[in-house]
């Protein structure tokens, strides 16, 4: 059971306005760069390649994250009933993000043997089938482990919608599956995909832009990918292990805050993968 410390019952409800006005615009852009991307890809598809099925599977999770945003904008302002609703919104949210997470851990590692091995890579067949069959495990994979742990975010173990209790922590389990299976795994891919690609084409005697810019883009992504999640798996670390003090509501808790706060830039990655689309239709479509 959810314990108040303080024994204030509207605490349960405590509206958060800034938070919802950060929200705002990071919906409205990444509802426009989601559609736009999702638009070009459609319009392509008769020309994908398995790069198009990986980064439109990207796009499809973030469009996702992004169209269930209002509910948690609304709930900063009104506050949402704590029900199997509040449930459903914390698994959609972190369904998109986590297939956000290993969709871009794939996308690295095409690249990486896209570039390592250049003549084996245009000999290979059914690569967008192979591609497909990827990111269909992946949701499926996905869906599953949330469905094994749904009972941690049941409405009995929320604080308020879209926030546990501190008394009441995740399962080591889960928190295992989502630090270490969910980023620490992608992340080590992606360091090691995008650092060898890098090296490989510095290595090169090209000295076009088209290799600048390539260049770039990997590194903007991986950046992009360690700003975006590590503080959200350093806040599920670190409020696993902080114990709520006598006299302290979630809302106050220092832990609470930056969990707050890393979820919101967690959230940005859905509106920086829109650059990544528009440089990838730039490349192969100019």
């Amino acid at each position: 059971m959810c314990i108040n410390t303080t024994n204030v019952t509207s605490a349960s409800c405590k509206k958060d306005y800034l938070q919802g006005f950060a929200y705002c615009p990071l919906f409205l852009l990444g509802f426009l760069l989601n559609a736009g991307a999702l638009r070009a890809f459609i319009a392509k598809r008769d020309s994908w390649t398995e790069t198009h099925v990986y980064m439109f599977n990207l796009a499809v999770a973030d469009s996702t994250l992004v169209l269930f945003l209002p509910f948690r904008i609304y709930n900063t302002f009104f506050c949402l009933p704590k029900t199997l609703i509040c449930t459903f919104l914390i698994n959609i949210h972190f369904i998109n993000m986590y297939a956000s997470i290993l969709t871009t851990a794939a996308i690295s590692v095409q690249r990486y043997l896209a570039i390592r091995f250049p003549l084996q890579a245009k000999s290979w067949r059914k690569k967008k089938e192979v591609a497909s069959a990827v990111c269909s495990v992946f949701w499926v994979v996905i869906i599953i482990i949330c469905a094994k742990f749904r009972e941690d975010n049941y409405p009995d173990k929320l604080w308020a919608c879209y926030e546990r209790c501190k008394n009441l922590p995740l399962q080591p389990q889960f928190l295992f599956v989502m630090l270490f299976v969910g980023f620490l795994t992608p992340l080590l891919i992606i360091v090691f995909c995008s650092s060898q690609i890098i090296a490989i084409l510095l290595k090169m005697d090209d000295h076009s832009q088209e290799k600048k810019s390539t260049v770039g883009v990997v590194t903007a992504n991986l950046l992009v990918f360690v700003i975006c999640y590590t503080p959200i798996h350093v806040g599920f670390l670190v409020s696993y292990f902080d114990v709520p003090l006598p006299g302290w509501q979630n809302a106050y808790l220092p832990s609470h805050i930056y969990l707050l706060v890393s979820e919101w830039i967690a959230s940005t990655n859905c509106c920086f993968d829109s650059i990544s689309y528009y440089f990838l239709l730039i490349q192969v479509y100019s």
